[in-house]
């Protein structure tokens, strides 16, 4: 039963579609040489040798072309060699795979859309702070700031917003059911992962109550990532108790690279009052009810104030473009909101791939903050499959005289990206960087502290899933009281772990060459 359950599963076919697509390209290509050849040895017997000749020579003229067109195409430099050797060594069948796959750019009709929710959005901006301000409240972290307002109209810096950071998913459940029950005009949810169990159970059945009551509730979630999570028509499940609710960017079993395009965000709006995000998705392990991994560690960030007004334009326009509409957003904002006398700013900023995003918002944070530390920068994530500008930002931050210090899982989720992860050790530790496993378990916090005065807490890892594919958000903060609670957590999250040292990061000679070549086609994947 078990067996039947697996091949008749999304990920059977989705692995069955590949296979197929790869065999039906391949069959293609060959059999279209062996129809030329045919006909040549037909009609022309004595041009044959020339004919195959003329074939050899033109294919590899058209992967010669398709290199020189990787090596010179403006797209992230880590991603051009891999499929370089993809060109070289498959021919003709590494060029399709390259015009197929080669681009991250989600499909025009959705560019189109988001473009007409992009002017729509951009109308409730209303930026408290100019670049002069910024620079003034916040001296050299106003750099980071600004960079995040740039080019995406949903970062809007903000002051007198109340943060609560939560080091567990068991702390953030009880505070989250708590908001969701104080609903009162809707709950706009939008998660990469929903799973039913006891921590979605225990969420469904407020929404539920708070249906009875007249609020509005919608929920997205990603389509791949609940694949094996919940059935594939869950969402009419959802829809019957009353939840408006869609799946973003539907698996359908055809190859494209769209699928690459997922919305990893972790997003919760209460009414435009109070918001959350962070790295727990709504599943069992994320508070501890299972352990398939060891204790897992993760974290939420709940905004109360105007902050809220980031998250909710960005979980609006994520939804407008899915549900190809545009809400009258008036609607949901509050008339006035709440002036908490807490203080420092924050900021919520959203990624996603280019061109819907003009750059990489997420790592330039990273950078940014590395490249402003003067004593400290921590970081905490699941994965560390970084490319070369980011490596050299935290090796030039350490030897500058910076404490660098990365935690990242001792048990992994995934065993590749666990090797791969590991295999940036070494010149991590050589260039001056501490790396501390989190020994209980597996970490799955997006989080970057710096100098008792910065922080950013999101969806985004350190890998290029995130950085160029994903769909991500983040809050980025300057002295406010969660920043002090985020110090908190990883003072003690730095006791649960194992500084590695160069010894520890010295694997077999067989492993090191494995995960040399995982690397270089790790911005594929």
């Amino acid at each position: 039963m078990r067996l039947l359950k697996r091949i008749f599963s999304r990920f059977f076919i989705v692995a069955l579609t590949i296979i197929v697509f790869v065999i039906l390209v391949w069959a293609a290509i060959i059999g279209a040489v062996v129809v030329v050849h045919g006909l040549v040895a037909r009609y022309a017997p004595a041009a044959e040798p020339y004919v195959a000749l003329a074939i050899f020579i033109l294919w590899y003229l058209v992967a010669a072309i398709f290199v020189i067109h990787a090596a010179n195409r403006d797209m992230v430099p880590e991603t051009k060699i891999p499929w370089i050797i993809t060109i070289v060594v498959f021919n003709v069948f590494g060029v399709v795979l390259y015009l197929l796959f080669s681009s991250s750019r989600p499909a025009k009709k959705k560019r189109e859309l988001y473009r007409g929710v992009d002017a729509a959005m951009r109308r409730h901006e209303k930026r408290k702070f100019t670049a002069e301000d910024l620079h003034e409240s916040m001296g050299r972290w106003g750099m980071v700031s600004e960079a995040i307002s740039t080019g995406t109209p949903e970062a809007i810096a903000c002051n007198g917003t109340k943060t609560e950071y939560f080091s567990s998913g068991e702390e953030f459940l009880q505070h989250y059911l708590a908001d969701l029950e104080k609903a009162e005009k809707y709950i706009f949810m939008e998660y990469f992962i929903i799973e039913r169990g006891q921590m979605w159970d225990s969420i469904l059945a407020v929404l539920e109550r708070k249906i009875a009551e007249g609020v509005e509730v919608r929920v997205m979630y990603d389509d791949i990532g609940c694949m094996g999570k919940i059935h594939l028509n869950y969402h009419r499940t959802l829809e019957s108790k009353g939840i408006t609710c869609k799946k973003f960017s539907p698996f359908v079993p055809l190859l494209t690279n769209v699928h690459n395009n997922r919305d990893h965000r972790k997003i919760t709006v209460i009414d435009g009052k109070v918001g959350y995000t962070g790295g727990l998705n709504l599943a069992d392990e994320y508070i501890n009810v299972t352990h398939p991994f060891g204790h897992w560690k993760d974290n939420a960030i709940r905004l109360e104030g105007e902050g809220v007004r980031s998250l909710l334009l960005m979980f609006l326009r994520q939804y407008d473009v899915q549900n190809k509409s545009i809400d009258e957003v008036e609607r949901y904002l509050p008339e006035t909101y709440e002036v908490f006398e807490e203080k420092g700013i924050v900021q919520p900023y959203g990624d996603g791939p280019h061109p819907i995003y003009p750059r990489h918002f997420s790592e330039d944070v990273y950078i940014n903050i590395l490249n402003s530390a003067r004593r400290y920068v921590y970081i905490a994530t699941p994965y560390l499959i970084i490319d070369y500008s980011l490596k050299q930002a935290l090796i030039l931050a350490a030897r500058r005289g910076v404490d660098v210090r990365i935690i990242t899982p001792h048990i992994p989720d995934k065993k590749i990206a666990f090797a791969l992860t590991r295999s940036n050790y070494m010149a991590l530790i050589e260039g001056g960087v501490k790396i501390y496993e989190y020994t209980p378990g597996f970490i799955h916090a997006k989080l970057m502290l710096a100098d008792d005065a910065v922080a950013t807490v999101g969806t985004v890892n350190l890998d290029y899933r995130s950085f160029l594919f994903h769909y991500e958000d983040g809050v980025f903060m300057y002295k406010t009281k969660a920043v002090g609670e985020i110090a908190e957590d990883f003072r003690d999250t730095f006791e649960k772990s194992a500084l590695q040292t160069r010894e520890d990061a010295k694997r077999s000679v067989v492993w090191r060459w494995i995960c040399e070549l995982a690397k270089i086609f790790a911005p594929l994947f």
